[in-house]
């Protein structure tokens, strides 16, 4: 007994010796790395990382925000420098000897006091994300090591979707061409910086490497401990917010509850505000300007950010919103664009043509915390030469690609304004571009005033609709009304009041304002007055003073764009980006046959939710379509124009806009909605039955002698028709409605054989072979 006493002995002091051996030697190792101290203490070397971390940093509250640094050329339209790919709540908690490193889940919550919260913590366990030994623990300071953590692809990161993945065939990422880059620590944020690559079997055109190489960031934030108190979503203003499900809901159910996401606006002098002044707030909302940005810019930037102030005005606050250079090393040796107390400008040298707003939020209470907005360089070329193609025929300003630096300038400043919305927590609201008259926007004095949307947060970028001997226009887009409506909503300082007590008073504010056009919210879905790029209330109209601004800019494009001795480069960039902007006044027209207006309303107020576009405008929309597609603009192949730079002519250019916008009409979503609305909604809509009798009177049986781009139209609809057999998605009756359209297109095509010659009489005799296999055989 007395022997294995001393053997247990002598054990325990070789198994002591050799930990305080263990703890010497990362001691060592630590001592000679350097150290950088912060929210996380980091040790950083030669693709070694350390986390040293005391005690009370465990199971607190942190944010990790992962987002794309840099990323491969050609990789996705979707993703570019900048964009978020995770953001989760995250503890570091102790399990005997190790650290994990846990998502903690935000979405299910329950009153810590009611006993469902039991249920909602044994149903939602968080995951582990990794596991870490714990190296060295002396008093409260823990130390592992993170290295292989950062080094790899962990599905947390979320880095590559499984949609790119399986498109690019991207295999495991590679350890040897992984690592990390940089570890910075600050007072409330540590940020790692690092790169892993990719093998792939099927890159895209232009990668001959087979690598995809990403830099990734990721933020470890602290929360904050004084919760922010939530405001809850209204759906009739436009928000960007959190979903949550409340188990302590008075509701038989999981209730569904969103908050939005906003910053912490309090007034300095609580008093004076309640007496209804202008109050500075205690902590604004201040955006540093990168020192990368060309200092002829800098004046818009700064403009654009501080033009909310007058937004904030509405709601109680001056000086809410601050913008400034980011100081110099000798100004503030401790400022970093990474530091989660600075939020930043970024001006990024890049040729994507870009720019967002993206910020970062408490999930537990919606707070932002901060924002870097990204501006990409080549961005100016697509303002420039949009506002040549959308606004050249009424504004001489815009008829040059040298285009004056204080118009450029105008249109960054609009840009910026815009993306400091969204970091601000506004979406876009496609809805507030047709709240103005189509006729007002040729007005100086109502422009001037009035902007040419309802908000910035639309994509209402030009105004196309001035024309030629308007005076006194305004071009480009500025804050409205409904800015000024949605921050006071988002923004109003209630002391003393519950967020309950306060989402009583903000619903009687939006109660009285929200049925009003200048205060309408709306996404895109099939609402006609809810697109991208549009301006006005009436798309027909708009898109007729469209197209014929588009017409005159057409002949002049030439001279224009090309000085002499130069090449025809910019002419065709220009060139293709015009038939991009007769598509969208294509589109917005397109966008009424079978349409259905939504107004978002909440029981009390008048009006109907949905109503089906009525029949009088579809008809108006498809004589707008049958005179500016079916029949065809050769306007837009102009040979004068083309020869410039094109070998062969662009007929197929118009072939192609108008087969997309005939399956567009077509498709079998438009074609059943057609049939339910025109019946179960309000609004006496046009039916898919009446749609196709009208396409084919406009394509086909009023075309007494087609051209070569009429044939092949007429040729698409044929095929269009034939394939709604085999349609699973087409309701039944309507499949049967193009079977009997079919036959009496047989029937007119048999007749048109014998009355022609050459061409003409070789189209019919396809036509009619193409249908009679389609009838006979059921194809």
């Amino acid at each position: 007994m007395k022997y294995i006493l001393l053997l247990v002995f002598a054990l325990s002091l070789q198994l002591g010796m050799a930990q305080d051996k263990t703890s010497k030697d990362l001691d060592s190792i630590l001592q000679s790395m350097p150290k950088d101290e912060g929210l996380i203490t980091s040790y950083f070397e030669d693709d070694k990382l350390y986390f040293e971390f005391p005690e009370d940093v465990l199971e607190k509250d942190l944010l990790m925000v992962t987002r794309l640094k840099q990323l491969p050329a050609n990789y996705s339209a979707y993703r570019n420098a900048g964009s978020k790919t995770s953001e989760q709540m995250i503890h570091f908690v102790k399990v005997g000897k190790s650290i994990d490193l846990v998502q903690v889940l935000t979405t299910n919550v329950a009153d810590e006091e009611d006993p469902i919260s039991l249920s909602v913590a044994q149903n939602n366990l968080n995951p582990i994300l990794a596991s870490f030994p714990i190296k060295s623990e002396e008093g409260d300071a823990i130390v592992i090591e993170v290295s292989s953590f950062f080094n790899a692809d962990s599905p947390s990161f979320n880095i590559i979707p499984d949609g790119l993945k399986s498109e690019y065939k991207i295999g495991k990422a590679d350890d040897k061409r992984s690592r990390i880059n940089s570890v910075k620590s600050f007072p409330q944020n540590t940020e790692i910086t690092h790169t892993l690559t990719f093998p792939t079997d099927k890159p895209p055109r232009g990668n001959s490497t087979n690598t995809f190489t990403f830099q990734i960031n990721h933020s470890i934030i602290a929360l904050p401990e004084d919760k922010m108190q939530v405001r809850y979503e209204d759906s009739r203003v436009g928000w960007f917010g959190i979903r949550k499900y409340d188990y302590s809901s008075d509701a038989l159910k999981s209730d569904e509850v969103r908050l939005i996401r906003r910053w912490r606006l309090e007034p300095k002098d609580e008093k004076a505000y309640a007496r209804g002044q202008l109050t500075e707030p205690k902590k604004p909302i201040v955006y540093y300007l990168d020192p990368a940005t060309p200092k002829k810019w800098r004046k818009y930037f700064i403009q654009g950010i501080e033009d909310w102030n007058s937004a904030f005005k509405k709601a109680g606050f001056k000086n809410a919103v601050v913008a400034k250079m980011a100081p110099t090393e000798q100004e503030n040796p401790d400022f970093s664009p990474e530091d989660v107390r600075f939020s930043t400008v970024r001006y990024v040298a890049s040729t994507t043509r870009n720019a967002v707003g993206p910020s970062v939020s408490d999930p537990r209470t919606g707070e932002i915390i901060e924002s870097d907005i990204i501006w990409y360089h080549n961005h100016l070329r697509s303002y420039r030469n949009r506002y040549l193609l959308e606004t050249g025929a009424a504004n001489p300003k815009a008829r040059t690609l040298d285009t004056p630096e204080e118009e450029i300038g105008e249109m960054m400043r609009r840009v910026i304004s815009h993306e400091v919305g969204h970091a601000l927590g506004l979406p876009h609201n496609m809805k507030a571009s047709s709240a103005y008259p189509v006729d007002s926007l040729r007005s100086g004095s109502f422009t001037q005033k009035m902007g040419i949307a309802a908000t910035i947060m639309d994509y209402a970028r030009y105004n196309y609709i001035a024309q030629p001997g308007d005076k006194n226009i305004r071009f480009v887009r500025q804050l409205g009304p409904y800015d000024d409506y949605a921050i006071e909503w988002g923004y109003r300082y209630f002391p003393n009041s519950s967020a309950e007590q306060e989402q009583k008073i903000l619903r009687n504010f939006v109660d009285k304002k929200s049925t009003d056009p200048l205060y309408m919210f709306g996404g895109r879905g099939n609402d006609p007055d809810a697109q991208t790029e549009d301006i006005g209330d009436n798309a027909i109209k708009a898109s007729t003073y469209g197209l014929s601004n588009l017409k005159i800019v057409a002949k002049n494009l030439n001279s224009w764009t090309t000085p002499q001795g130069q090449n025809f480069d910019d002419l065709e960039e220009l060139y293709g980006e015009m038939l991009g902007v007769y598509r969208r006044y294509i589109y917005h027209v397109v966008s009424n046959v079978g349409g259905v207006h939504e107004t978002l309303l909440h029981k009390g107020q008048q009006g109907i939710p949905y109503k089906a576009t009525g029949k009088s405008k579809q008809k108006e929309a498809l004589d707008f379509i049958n005179d500016n597609i079916w029949t065809p603009q050769y306007w837009l192949v102009d040979e004068a124009l083309v020869s410039k730079f094109a070998e062969s002519g662009k007929l197929e250019s118009l072939i192609s806009i108008n087969k997309r916008v005939l399956k567009r009409l077509t498709d079998a979503k438009r074609l059943n909605r057609m049939w339910d609305t025109s019946s179960t909604l309000p609004g006496n809509g046009l039916s898919p039955q009446e749609l196709l009798e009208i396409l084919a009177e406009d394509i086909i049986y009023s075309r007494t002698s087609p051209d070569q781009v009429e044939r092949e139209l007429q040729k698409h609809m044929l095929h269009q028709l034939i394939q709604m057999k085999g349609d699973e998605d087409l309701a039944l009756e309507l499949k049967g409605h193009s079977l009997a359209l079919q036959k009496d297109l047989l029937s007119h095509f048999k007749t048109r054989i014998s009355s022609t010659e050459n061409e003409l009489k070789a189209h019919y005799s396809y036509m009619v072979q193409a249908l009679e296999e389609a009838l006979d055989t059921g194809k």
